[in-house]
């Protein structure tokens, strides 16, 4: 951790040879008898900007956190579902990030787009009320006409779009009794934990309402994705995300996102 830490300073060694000069000029002349200052951190006064996906809201509000902590830049982090972040980063053309549910997400801003690095998997499961009442076993008894199932919007987030592909693989597209969409992945759990639904699509961090439970099924393997930080061509030579870049690398980042349920890559 301590080698991240100079990795990180020193990509920003040039404005903290700035902030040391200022400091020692304000010890010599300093009314409180020159007592030190505060020593500054290495990027007071830079700012970030960051299109997040609103079910990933929870561990990425610590990691930005624990980012101006240590750094002193402020984050601004906007979280929204994909279609949504898409538009934004369309018609505002700025933005230094987008952290999206998956990186099929990023292609419709490809354009935009720097690099993309992978960060953690993004894992979905089927969803189901807790004790599973209705005995749901796979995505094949969602055709039941005792069940009823909720999604979340395939036009606007990646979960919805799992779930669409899911429900096409297994023959069910036009069996399933579906109660709603979702415009957000978290408000997936809140339906079934209401009684309004029987079973959804969701991803596995999301899942942990009480009131709900995953349904142990293989059925949904095949349709594991990855959430990546993909940085925007608006932030080239931004020394601040620079070294946000690094710190997503950081035993920190990785502790975050295992304790909300992500799984590390491998």
């Amino acid at each position: 951790m301590k080698k991240l830490h100079k990795r990180i300073l020193a990509l920003v060694c040039l404005l903290c040879l700035t902030m040391s000069m200022a400091a020692c000029g304000q010890k010599g002349g300093t009314s409180d008898g020159g007592k030190d200052q505060p020593e500054a951190k290495p990027l007071e006064g830079q700012t970030l900007l960051i299109y997040c996906g609103a079910g990933m809201q929870k561990p990425f509000e610590e990691i930005a956190k624990a980012f101006e902590e240590e750094t002193g830049c402020e984050m601004n982090v906007t979280y929204a579902n994909a279609a949504q972040s898409q538009t934004q980063i369309q018609q505002s053309k700025e933005g230094d990030f987008f952290i999206a549910g998956s990186r099929e997400e990023t292609k419709p801003v490809e354009e935009f787009i720097e690099s993309n690095v992978d960060l953690v998997k993004h894992v979905p499961v089927l969803a189901v009320a807790a004790d599973n009442p209705k005995g749901i076993k796979g995505i094949a008894d969602l055709a039941r006409e005792d069940i009823v199932t909720v999604i979340g919007d395939p036009e606007a987030t990646p979960i919805g779009k799992v779930a669409k592909k899911a429900f096409a693989d297994f023959g069910v597209t036009d069996s399933v009794h579906l109660a709603a969409t979702t415009t957000t992945a978290p408000q997936l759990a809140t339906i079934i934990t209401m009684g309004e639904a029987d079973a959804a699509i969701i991803w596995k961090e999301n899942c942990n309402a009480e009131g709900v439970e995953v349904c142990q099924t293989p059925d949904m393997d095949q349709y594991v994705k990855t959430v990546p930080a993909a940085r925007l061509t608006f932030a080239a030579d931004n020394v601040a995300a620079d070294a946000f870049s690094e710190f997503l690398k950081s035993d920190t980042v990785a502790e975050i996102w295992t304790k909300f349920g992500y799984e590390l890559m491998q």
